[in-house]
Formats: structure tokens, C-alpha cells, sequence
């Protein structure tokens, strides 16, 4: 399918603008990504030893949302003796953000879920914020109204046309229309179920769900496979559940557990006011927001471009050696615990001393590489036909367009939120001034994602990071050509974001292995922060890890607090 796709690339441009006339110019722009060049001197080896060591209580290795979340969670307790130590020249893992004249936009994760009522550390967190405002823990929160996803929410676009949702259903047969039917209802009583031991069967965070063996059995089985055997064959069905794995972990639905599958529609319950229950919360700058409003509520010691290469457990402290790129030099931190907040797979190259087993298991995990691209265009994009109209993603590219629709989806055909294209190795894209409130015509900026996963990720990852901006550009111009003819003219700038190891891929037999679990037990002295502890990347997962490894950090330093989990 790749290769199709790149190949009709040139010929979908020229179709797009009815006839063999020379292609405008590429639009500028920058190829970005993670610090690949620092991080693969952890796996090379060789870096210097500390030439100077200071002390503090804890240590967080990482400032994503799992590092963030601990550093809320300590100073929620009162308790300030700690720092952060992040890679990249500034917080926010796979919720990083970027800005321009235009908007702020996502260069990852750009939207959060309502969380239910196990979300509890969730929904603390967000009061907190002020996005939800009275009592966390009702039945149904009030939030704060500019923050919840204005309609139009999403679109489809499929044979030529957009309609409205995401599940193709448009001509659908009566027959095909049952199935969806009997599919939901089949997600709605695992919804409900419990497990043996009385937990929910699917829950979320995933550490409060059933052990229930029989449930878990479903972690063994391909998610594809397991459709297939409960009957349900139809298009609106396959393609639906692929794209939520697609969507939520960056896998293709064959790649990914049934337990997982499953867990991506049965596990969401939450209510709210004034809301449906499918709404979700959002941002120009995606979950950038949230990164953001963490730091000015933290306010943590942070030191960035750092990269963590040795984690020492002792006796009586852990030593963590940091080596400082732009200096040339590395720094050590004593400390009495370590939250390891970074992917699982680097803490084993740098955790000394540590277990076989443990190292085994931190190197069982498997990572999803994708792209994002963000396009900034002078008009809005327009259908066939003239019409102004909306856009989709999951490679992440932004694209600002310097007009847009009039309001909230009333004055005129208003851009949806989330765009999808149903025949397309990417996701589609979302729209990041889609919250604005501005009446007037303006620019916008567009989000695409494209998850990678046509392919191994070791393969994916080495043609990620081989391929020039200028390809992937003319790949992402032409897939969204087909329902945006005028695109590549009206695109301003094109940059794209090279994500290597953008999150856990829960592939068969992995959410419920031994090897898992030995990673939600840390070591010694040493915590795992990260979401990689859960078996897949959610926001909720990462949370809950970041705030359990404080919790532990916090109990065995003996500062008295309960749980908030």
C-alpha cells in the first residue's frame, strides 16, 4: 500500500488541479524531532564520568506528562527537594507543542478524553488547572466550556465526498448497519463487565482493571483475530477498530492484543454537563496546554538537553550521571529515589547493576514511530466543488491556512475538528485554531499524523530517519490533495516531526506479561514513571504512573500523605 501511495503521489497532484500544469513550488519548512543524535550515545557508549555531584531526595528522569505529573504530585505533598532531568531542550514527550504567528499547535498527543471517575488523579489534576470546575469527583464535572471540543467534532472523507463521524457508513448495506450495531453493544457489555475478582474488566487507568485469567487471555489473541472469530466481519467494523488501534497506538489492529483492542472502546465511561459523553477536551496547542500549565503550577526544577546515561542503585542512595551535550561534560545527582519518566527500553542501557530479569523486560518493549507534520495555509482549503470544507491526521505535520470558516460551525460549511481520511496510510488531520473564538476570517494551522506502521518499527524508524522533509512533504501534499485539490498552493510553511519512539506498542501477549509487570515493580530505589509501565500510551496511563512512583517515593522517605489514586 506505501508503495502505491508514493507512486500516485505526483499523479493525484496533477489530477488535483485538472490537468497536466506544473506543480507550484514545495512549501518551506523544517524537518524536526527528538535529540536521535544525543540519545544514540546512550546505545554507543563511551560518554565521560561525572566531574561534579550534587544532592537531591528524588530524582525524575523525564518531563513528559509521567515526569510532569510526579513533580505535581510531590509538590502537592509539600515536598520540594527534587529534580528534573529531560533530553530534549524543553518538556513535553509525545505532548510537546510548537507556535507560530498563527496558533500554537501539537506536535503529538492533542486531545484528552472526559476522564471517568477511576481517572481520579486525573480529574484532581484538572481541577487544579481550572479546566474542571466544583467537585472532582461528581458523577458528572462541569468544565470549563472553551475547552471542550466545539462542533463540528469529526468527519470522514471517503469516495470523493466528507461525511459526518468517523465510521463509514455512508451506502452501507442494512445487513452492514447491524453489525455496527451489534459491535457496539458487544463494547457496551464489556463496558459493564467485571471480572471474577469484581473489577471492571477494561479499566482505565488499566492497573485498576480485572485479572480476572480470563480476560486476560485476550491479550494473547491479534485484535483482528479476534473480530474475525465473534463474527463480525464487515468494512464499517474492521476499519473502524483499526483506525482507534491506528489512532491510539500507533499499530496496525493486527499488531495489537484483543485485550488492547477491546480496552480502546470499553473502558471510557465518563459523563459530564453540558457534554456528550464522546466529547473530549482540547486546545490549540493539544496537550501542549496541559504541559504548560503544569510547569507554571510545579514550577520544577528542571534541567533540559540532559541525557541520563547511568542510574546506580546503592546501598543507601542511587547515583544518576547526566551528560550535558552543549557542555561536553557530565554531572551526577545523589539521590534516595529515582522516577524513571523516559521510555523503558533506555532505562536499560543505562540502570547498572540491575537484575537479569529486569533488564530483559525493560528491553521487551517495542516502540511506534510516526510522523506529524504541521501545514500553515493562506486560505481555506476548498472541496471540488468550491465549497470551503475540513481536514483529518496521525503523521503529524501543521498546516496554517491564513482563512478560515466564520464562527462556531453556524456562518458558514465550518472546518470539523478532527478530519479523517478513510483511505490513507495517515490518520488525517486536526485543526488547531479550531477553538478560536475570532468570528473573522484568518489563517489556520492544520495537524496531520501518519503512525508508521506498514512496516517492523526497526525498519519504519530508519526509513524515518533517512527520508528527507521535501518527501515526506510531497507525500503529505498529496494525500490531503485528494479532497483539497488547492492545498500545495495555499500551503505557507510545512514542518514535519520525526518520532522514533513515539509510544509502547501493545502487541499480543504484551499488556499482561511477566515481563510488564516486572516493570510496574521497579528495583530498588528506582521507579518506573513512565506510561511504558502500563503496556501503552494514554495520558491517563502516564498520569497514574508518575503519580504511583511519587506515592512510592514519598512513603519510603516517610512523608505521611494519603493516596490520591
Amino acid at each position: 500500500m506505501r508503495g502505491e501511495f508514493i507512486a500516485a503521489g505526483g499523479a493525484a497532484l496533477l489530477s488535483a488541479a485538472g490537468g497536466p500544469r506544473a506543480a507550484p513550488p514545495l512549501p518551506p519548512g523544517a524537518l524536526l524531532g527528538p535529540r536521535h543524535d544525543v540519545g544514540h550515545r546512550l546505545r554507543d557508549g563511551g560518554l565521560p564520568r561525572a566531574s561534579e555531584t550534587r544532592r537531591r531526595s528524588i530524582v525524575i528522569v523525564g518531563a513528559g506528562i509521567g515526569g510532569l505529573s510526579a513533580a505535581w504530585r510531590l509538590r502537592r505533598a509539600g515536598f520540594d527537594d527534587f529534580e528534573l532531568i529531560e533530553l530534549e531542550r524543553a518538556a513535553g514527550g509525545n505532548a510537546r507543542w510548537g507556535e507560530n504567528a498563527v496558533s500554537a499547535y501539537p506536535w503529538g498527543a492533542h486531545y484528552l478524553p472526559l476522564p471517568g471517575r477511576e481517572a481520579r488523579a486525573v480529574r484532581l489534576l484538572l481541577a487544579d488547572l481550572g479546566v474542571l470546575q466544583g467537585d472532582p469527583f461528581a458523577p458528572r464535572p462541569r468544565y470549563e466550556e472553551r475547552f471542550l471540543c466545539f462542533a463540528p467534532h469529526e468527519r470522514l472523507y471517503r469516495d470523493g465526498a466528507w461525511h459526518e463521524g468517523l465510521v463509514p457508513l455512508a451506502r452501507a448495506s442494512a445487513a452492514e448497519r447491524d453489525e455496527w450495531r451489534r459491535f457496539q453493544d458487544r463494547m457496551d457489555a464489556f463496558r459493564r463487565l467485571r471480572g471474577a475478582d469484581g473489577r471492571r474488566a477494561f479499566a482505565l487507568p488499566m492497573a485498576l482493571s480485572s485479572r480476572d485469567p480470563q480476560l486476560a487471555a485476550l491479550d494473547a489473541v491479534p485484535m483482528r483475530d479476534w473480530l474475525v472469530a465473534a463474527g463480525f466481519t464487515s468494512d464499517a467494523v474492521h476499519w473502524s477498530v483499526n483506525y482507534g488501534c491506528r489512532d491510539d497506538y500507533g499499530c496496525d489492529y493486527r499488531q495489537v492484543s484483543a485485550w488492547a483492542g477491546i480496552h480502546y472502546f470499553a473502558s471510557r465511561d465518563a459523563e459530564a454537563q453540558d457534554a456528550d459523553p464522546d466529547t473530549v477536551l482540547t486546545w490549540p496547542a493539544g496537550n501542549g496546554w496541559l504541559v504548560r500549565a503544569l510547569l507554571a503550577r510545579c514550577a520544577p526544577p528542571l534541567t533540559t538537553a540532559a541525557l541520563v546515561h547511568r542510574v546506580e542503585p546503592r546501598a543507601r542512595e542511587v547515583v544518576v550521571e547526566a551528560y550535558l551535550p552543549d557542555e561536553d561534560r557530565s554531572v551526577a545527582l545523589s539521590a534516595q529515589h529515582v522516577l524513571w519518566a523516559a521510555p523503558a527500553a533506555f532505562a536499560a542501557r543505562a540502570l547498572a547493576g540491575a537484575d537479569a530479569d529486569l533488564v530483559a523486560a525493560l528491553r521487551s518493549f517495542e516502540y511506534a514511530p510516526w510522523l506529524v507534520a504541521n501545514l500553515t495555509l493562506d486560505e481555506t482549503p476548498r472541496d471540488r466543488h468550491g465549497a470551503p470544507l475540513a481536514y483529518g491526521a496521525w503523521m503529524v505535520a501543521n498546516v496554517t491556512l491564513s482563512d478560515r470558516p466564520r464562527g462556531r460551525g453556524r456562518a458558514e460549511r465550518a472546518m470539523a475538528w478532527d478530519n479523517v481520511l478513510h483511505d490513507s496510510p495517515s490518520l488525517g488531520y486536526v485543526v488547531a485554531t479550531h477553538q478560536s473564538l475570532a468570528s473573522h476570517r484568518g489563517p489556520t494551522v492544520l495537524t496531520y499524523y501518519w503512525p508508521l506502521c506498514d512496516e517492523p518499527p526497526a525498519h519504519a524508524r530508519r526509513r524515518l530517519l533517512a527520508t528527507p522533509r521535501a518527501a515526506w512533504a510531497e507525500r503529505i501534499l498529496a494525500d490531503l490533495g485528494r479532497p483539497h485539490p488547492e492545498i500545495r498552493a495555499t500551503t505557507r510553511t510545512l514542518d514535519v516531526f520525526a518520532h522514533g519512539h513515539a509510544m509502547a506498542c501493545p502487541r499480543p501477549g504484551a499488556v499482561w506479561s511477566a515481563a510488564r509487570r516486572r516493570v510496574e515493580r521497579g528495583a530498588a530505589r528506582v521507579h518506573f514513571a513512565h506510561s511504558d509501565a502500563s503496556g501503552f500510551s494514554l495520558f491517563e496511563e502516564a498520569q497514574y504512573r508518575g503519580v504511583a512512583a511519587a506515592e512510592r517515593a514519598l512513603a519510603a522517605l516517610g512523608v505521611r500523605t494519603d493516596t490520591i489514586l
